[in-house]
């Protein structure tokens, strides 16, 4: 009877510990947010562990009109390639504008974060209300591990924790990829970077 009750209290305290660890990853994130006049509060949960993209990476041949170095956005194809100048590219699964927030043009990365906290523009509140005016950097966080900004522009390569959206068009113009690829490429690049956004 002693071991049974031995047992059982043992079992007991590891269960309180595992919940305990689980807690103690859990943050609580308090921050002012001056659209409601009031502080907001985001309890950022345990980060699972990185998930692959649907649509795996490649190493692929390149005989294209864009130089090394360069970061072409497919926004038809829903792929992005990074040029590696040797007759070779890297091309990724992204997740593209939805229909009316797509877009084109040439500009170059001017900033890059990792873990960036994320302000929706006053644009997307205005369609969205109940985003806060501020998010701080996490597993929770839109904009995922990586950001790279492109020109002058609202628009940025991140990261995302919704694996499930990248060969799609979900984004309000933004180009996504899965954390593990948006990682990766933003160890390839750097400020001054060529982004050509092609349909």
């Amino acid at each position: 009877m002693r071991k049974m009750l031995l047992l059982a209290a043992v079992a007991t305290m590891a269960a309180s510990l595992h919940t305990g660890a689980a807690r103690a990853e859990e943050e609580t994130v308090r921050f002012w947010d001056p659209a409601t006049g009031g502080f907001q509060t985001i309890v950022r949960k345990p980060s699972a562990r990185s998930m692959e993209s649907p649509i795996k990476k490649e190493l692929i041949d390149y005989t294209g009109p864009y130089g090394q170095g360069t970061i072409i956005v497919n926004t038809t194809e829903r792929r992005l390639y990074y040029v590696f100048g040797d007759g070779k590219a890297m091309k990724y699964g992204i997740g593209v504008g939805r229909p009316g927030f797509t877009w084109q043009g040439t500009h170059h990365i001017t900033r890059k974060a990792e873990w960036p906290g994320w302000t929706p523009p006053p644009a997307m509140r205005k369609r969205q209300p109940k985003l806060p005016y501020f998010m701080p950097g996490g597993p929770d966080n839109p904009l995922g591990a990586r950001a790279m900004y492109i020109g002058s522009t609202i628009y940025r390569i991140h990261g995302t924790a919704e694996p499930w959206t990248i060969g799609q068009a979900v984004s309000s113009g933004c180009i996504r990829m899965t954390n593990d690829d948006v990682a990766d490429l933003y160890e390839r690049v750097g400020v001054g970077t060529k982004v050509v956004v092609v349909r």
